[in-house]
Protein backbone atom coordinates (compact mmCIF):
# COMPACT_ATOMS: atom_id res chain seq x y z
CA UNK A 1 0.00 0.00 0.00
CA UNK A 2 1.12 3.39 -0.92
CA UNK A 3 -0.06 6.16 1.08
CA UNK A 4 -0.35 9.67 -0.82
CA UNK A 5 -0.65 13.11 1.25
CA UNK A 6 -1.85 16.27 -0.15
CA UNK A 7 -0.86 18.94 1.61
CA UNK A 8 0.27 22.51 1.80
CA UNK A 9 0.48 24.98 5.15
CA UNK A 10 -1.87 27.61 2.93
CA UNK A 11 -5.40 26.93 1.84
CA UNK A 12 -6.88 27.95 -1.68
CA UNK A 13 -3.80 26.18 -3.36
CA UNK A 14 -5.60 23.19 -5.67
CA UNK A 15 -5.13 20.77 -2.95
CA UNK A 16 -8.68 19.01 -2.69
CA UNK A 17 -9.03 19.34 -6.22
CA UNK A 18 -5.68 17.54 -6.93
CA UNK A 19 -6.72 14.40 -4.07
CA UNK A 20 -10.01 14.25 -6.13
CA UNK A 21 -8.64 14.02 -9.51
CA UNK A 22 -5.94 11.96 -8.41
CA UNK A 23 -7.32 9.81 -6.33
CA UNK A 24 -10.21 9.24 -9.30
CA UNK A 25 -6.97 8.21 -12.27
CA UNK A 26 -5.41 5.47 -9.51
CA UNK A 27 -8.87 4.09 -9.57
CA UNK A 28 -9.17 3.62 -12.91
CA UNK A 29 -6.02 1.20 -12.86
CA UNK A 30 -8.93 -1.23 -10.93
CA UNK A 31 -6.75 -0.56 -8.11
CA UNK A 32 -8.43 -0.08 -4.93
CA UNK A 33 -7.93 3.32 -3.75
CA UNK A 34 -8.94 5.63 -0.87
CA UNK A 35 -9.39 8.63 -0.45
CA UNK A 36 -9.20 10.06 3.09
CA UNK A 37 -10.89 13.43 3.88
CA UNK A 38 -8.74 14.65 7.28
CA UNK A 39 -10.31 18.37 6.55
CA UNK A 40 -12.80 19.16 8.52
CA UNK A 41 -14.19 21.28 6.11
CA UNK A 42 -14.78 18.27 4.19
CA UNK A 43 -14.69 19.40 0.74
CA UNK A 44 -13.73 16.02 -0.68
CA UNK A 45 -16.19 14.65 0.72
CA UNK A 46 -19.01 17.18 -0.58
CA UNK A 47 -16.99 16.36 -3.70
CA UNK A 48 -18.27 12.96 -3.65
CA UNK A 49 -21.57 13.77 -2.33
CA UNK A 50 -20.67 11.58 1.07
CA UNK A 51 -21.61 12.85 4.58
CA UNK A 52 -20.79 10.52 7.61
CA UNK A 53 -22.53 8.86 9.68
CA UNK A 54 -24.30 10.94 12.42
CA UNK A 55 -22.48 8.41 14.60
CA UNK A 56 -18.78 8.72 13.25
CA UNK A 57 -16.12 11.25 14.70
CA UNK A 58 -12.47 11.82 15.17
CA UNK A 59 -12.59 9.69 18.84
CA UNK A 60 -13.57 6.47 16.13
CA UNK A 61 -10.88 7.96 13.54
CA UNK A 62 -8.67 7.38 16.18
CA UNK A 63 -9.24 4.62 17.48
CA UNK A 64 -8.85 2.43 13.96
CA UNK A 65 -9.77 -0.69 13.04
CA UNK A 66 -12.80 -1.95 12.95
CA UNK A 67 -14.00 1.99 13.95
CA UNK A 68 -12.66 2.98 10.21
CA UNK A 69 -13.85 -0.08 8.51
CA UNK A 70 -17.89 0.44 8.88
CA UNK A 71 -17.81 4.17 8.45
CA UNK A 72 -15.59 4.09 5.03
CA UNK A 73 -18.57 4.60 2.08
CA UNK A 74 -18.55 3.78 -1.49
CA UNK A 75 -18.20 6.53 -4.36
CA UNK A 76 -20.09 6.26 -7.54
CA UNK A 77 -17.08 5.54 -9.07
CA UNK A 78 -15.61 2.00 -9.36
CA UNK A 79 -12.44 0.61 -6.91
CA UNK A 80 -12.81 4.22 -5.03
CA UNK A 81 -14.03 4.49 -1.88
CA UNK A 82 -13.79 7.32 0.89
CA UNK A 83 -13.61 7.84 4.78
CA UNK A 84 -15.42 11.32 4.86
CA UNK A 85 -14.36 13.97 7.11
CA UNK A 86 -16.23 15.41 9.97
CA UNK A 87 -16.68 18.66 11.75
CA UNK A 88 -15.00 16.71 15.03
CA UNK A 89 -11.59 16.54 13.17
CA UNK A 90 -11.09 19.85 14.25
CA UNK A 91 -10.39 18.77 17.41
CA UNK A 92 -8.03 16.05 16.33
CA UNK A 93 -4.61 17.96 17.39
CA UNK A 94 -6.13 17.77 21.23
CA UNK A 95 -6.86 14.23 20.81
CA UNK A 96 -3.69 13.22 19.39
CA UNK A 97 -1.60 14.91 22.04
CA UNK A 98 -3.51 12.79 24.57
CA UNK A 99 -2.16 9.75 22.57
CA UNK A 100 0.85 7.86 23.65
CA UNK A 101 2.51 7.80 20.49
CA UNK A 102 0.76 10.78 18.75
CA UNK A 103 3.43 10.89 15.62
CA UNK A 104 2.69 7.13 15.03
CA UNK A 105 -0.74 7.25 15.25
CA UNK A 106 -1.97 7.64 11.80
CA UNK A 107 0.40 5.54 10.55
CA UNK A 108 -0.81 2.61 12.46
CA UNK A 109 -4.56 3.54 11.64
CA UNK A 110 -3.14 3.07 8.03
CA UNK A 111 -1.61 0.04 8.20
CA UNK A 112 -4.81 -1.72 8.91
CA UNK A 113 -6.08 -1.01 5.53
CA UNK A 114 -3.14 -2.36 3.74
CA UNK A 115 -4.94 -5.41 2.60
CA UNK A 116 -7.81 -3.76 1.21
CA UNK A 117 -6.41 -1.03 -0.68
CA UNK A 118 -3.23 -0.43 -3.29
CA UNK A 119 -3.43 3.66 -2.67
CA UNK A 120 -4.57 5.85 0.40
CA UNK A 121 -5.05 9.85 -0.51
CA UNK A 122 -5.05 11.87 2.44
CA UNK A 123 -6.74 15.39 2.05
CA UNK A 124 -5.24 17.42 4.81
CA UNK A 125 -6.07 20.50 6.63
CA UNK A 126 -4.31 23.61 5.78
CA UNK A 127 -1.85 24.14 8.79
CA UNK A 128 1.42 22.87 10.28
CA UNK A 129 0.70 21.41 13.65
CA UNK A 130 0.77 17.88 15.68
CA UNK A 131 -1.77 15.86 13.04
CA UNK A 132 0.68 17.03 10.12
CA UNK A 133 3.75 15.79 11.95
CA UNK A 134 1.36 12.24 12.29
CA UNK A 135 0.22 12.48 8.53
CA UNK A 136 4.03 12.92 7.38
CA UNK A 137 5.07 9.75 9.73
CA UNK A 138 2.37 7.92 7.69
CA UNK A 139 2.92 9.14 4.30
CA UNK A 140 5.07 7.46 1.29
CA UNK A 141 4.93 10.89 -0.21
CA UNK A 142 3.65 13.95 1.20
CA UNK A 143 2.70 15.77 -2.53
CA UNK A 144 2.45 19.91 -2.23
CA UNK A 145 0.98 22.25 -4.32
CA UNK A 146 2.09 25.32 -4.80
CA UNK A 147 0.39 28.30 -6.58
CA UNK A 148 3.77 29.96 -8.52
CA UNK A 149 4.27 32.82 -6.23
CA UNK A 150 6.48 34.23 -3.69
CA UNK A 151 4.02 33.77 -0.91
CA UNK A 152 3.63 30.25 -1.63
CA UNK A 153 7.19 28.97 -2.23
CA UNK A 154 7.95 30.15 1.25
CA UNK A 155 5.47 28.05 2.61
CA UNK A 156 7.52 25.17 0.74
CA UNK A 157 10.50 26.88 2.32
CA UNK A 158 9.55 26.51 5.71
CA UNK A 159 8.04 23.21 5.45
CA UNK A 160 11.13 22.18 4.13
CA UNK A 161 12.76 23.80 7.31
CA UNK A 162 10.32 22.12 9.39
CA UNK A 163 11.16 18.46 7.81
CA UNK A 164 15.12 19.15 8.70
CA UNK A 165 14.41 20.89 12.35
CA UNK A 166 13.05 17.50 13.00
CA UNK A 167 14.57 15.03 11.48
CA UNK A 168 12.36 14.16 8.87
CA UNK A 169 12.61 12.77 6.01
CA UNK A 170 12.14 15.75 3.27
CA UNK A 171 12.85 13.54 0.09
CA UNK A 172 9.38 12.57 1.04
CA UNK A 173 7.92 16.12 -0.07
CA UNK A 174 6.70 16.19 -3.45
CA UNK A 175 5.79 20.05 -4.45
CA UNK A 176 3.81 20.53 -8.21
CA UNK A 177 2.79 23.99 -9.47
CA UNK A 178 -1.42 24.33 -9.29
CA UNK A 179 -3.19 27.54 -10.48
CA UNK A 180 -0.90 28.19 -13.06
CA UNK A 181 -1.45 31.61 -15.12
CA UNK A 182 1.53 31.71 -17.99
CA UNK A 183 0.20 34.87 -19.11
CA UNK A 184 1.98 36.02 -16.03
CA UNK A 185 5.47 36.96 -16.31
CA UNK A 186 6.08 35.88 -12.46
CA UNK A 187 4.61 32.58 -12.69
CA UNK A 188 6.82 31.55 -15.85
CA UNK A 189 9.74 33.17 -14.31
CA UNK A 190 9.07 30.95 -10.97
CA UNK A 191 8.33 27.68 -13.08
CA UNK A 192 11.60 28.00 -14.95
CA UNK A 193 13.75 29.22 -11.87
CA UNK A 194 12.56 25.75 -10.08
CA UNK A 195 11.73 23.61 -13.02
CA UNK A 196 15.00 21.50 -12.36
CA UNK A 197 15.06 21.79 -8.56
CA UNK A 198 15.23 18.10 -7.04
CA UNK A 199 12.22 16.86 -5.56
CA UNK A 200 9.61 19.27 -8.40
CA UNK A 201 7.45 17.38 -10.42
CA UNK A 202 7.55 19.06 -13.74
CA UNK A 203 3.39 18.60 -14.06
CA UNK A 204 1.41 21.76 -13.61
CA UNK A 205 -2.18 22.04 -13.45
CA UNK A 206 -3.49 25.33 -15.28
CA UNK A 207 -5.68 27.66 -13.81
CA UNK A 208 -9.26 27.37 -15.06
CA UNK A 209 -12.71 27.74 -14.59
CA UNK A 210 -13.35 24.20 -15.09
CA UNK A 211 -11.31 23.26 -12.00
CA UNK A 212 -13.39 25.79 -9.71
CA UNK A 213 -16.69 24.19 -11.11
CA UNK A 214 -16.22 21.13 -9.59
CA UNK A 215 -18.24 22.33 -6.89
CA UNK A 216 -20.90 22.01 -9.05
CA UNK A 217 -20.11 19.35 -10.28
CA UNK A 218 -19.41 17.63 -7.49
CA UNK A 219 -17.61 14.95 -8.95
CA UNK A 220 -13.84 14.11 -10.17
CA UNK A 221 -12.93 16.62 -13.20
CA UNK A 222 -11.86 13.71 -15.53
CA UNK A 223 -14.98 11.69 -14.89
CA UNK A 224 -17.24 14.62 -15.68
CA UNK A 225 -14.94 16.68 -18.68
CA UNK A 226 -11.86 14.29 -19.48
CA UNK A 227 -10.56 16.18 -22.39
CA UNK A 228 -10.50 19.16 -20.41
CA UNK A 229 -6.79 20.86 -20.08
CA UNK A 230 -6.69 20.52 -16.85
CA UNK A 231 -7.89 16.78 -16.99
CA UNK A 232 -5.25 16.58 -19.39
CA UNK A 233 -2.73 17.51 -16.97
CA UNK A 234 -4.17 15.98 -13.87
CA UNK A 235 -3.69 12.47 -16.37
CA UNK A 236 -0.12 13.56 -16.75
CA UNK A 237 0.48 14.88 -12.80
CA UNK A 238 -0.47 11.27 -12.08
CA UNK A 239 0.98 9.28 -14.85
CA UNK A 240 4.39 11.27 -12.77
CA UNK A 241 3.89 10.47 -9.37
CA UNK A 242 2.74 7.22 -10.21
CA UNK A 243 6.01 6.42 -11.66
CA UNK A 244 8.16 8.14 -8.74
CA UNK A 245 5.82 5.49 -6.66
CA UNK A 246 6.83 2.38 -8.66
CA UNK A 247 10.59 3.30 -8.64
CA UNK A 248 10.58 3.55 -4.80
CA UNK A 249 9.37 0.38 -4.06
Amino acid sequence: MKTIALYSIKGGVGKTAAAVNLSYLSSLLSTPTLICDLDPQGASSYYFRIAASKKYNSDKFLKGNKKIFQHIKATDFENLDLLPSDFSYRNLDIELSEEKKPQKKLKKNLTELSEDYRFVFIDCPPNLTLLSESVFAASDVVVVPLIPTTLSIRTYIQLKDFFEANKLDSSKILPFFSMVEKKKKLHRDIIDEFRDTQGFLTGTIPYNSEVEKMGIYRAPLNAVLPNSPASKAYRNLWEELRAHLERSK
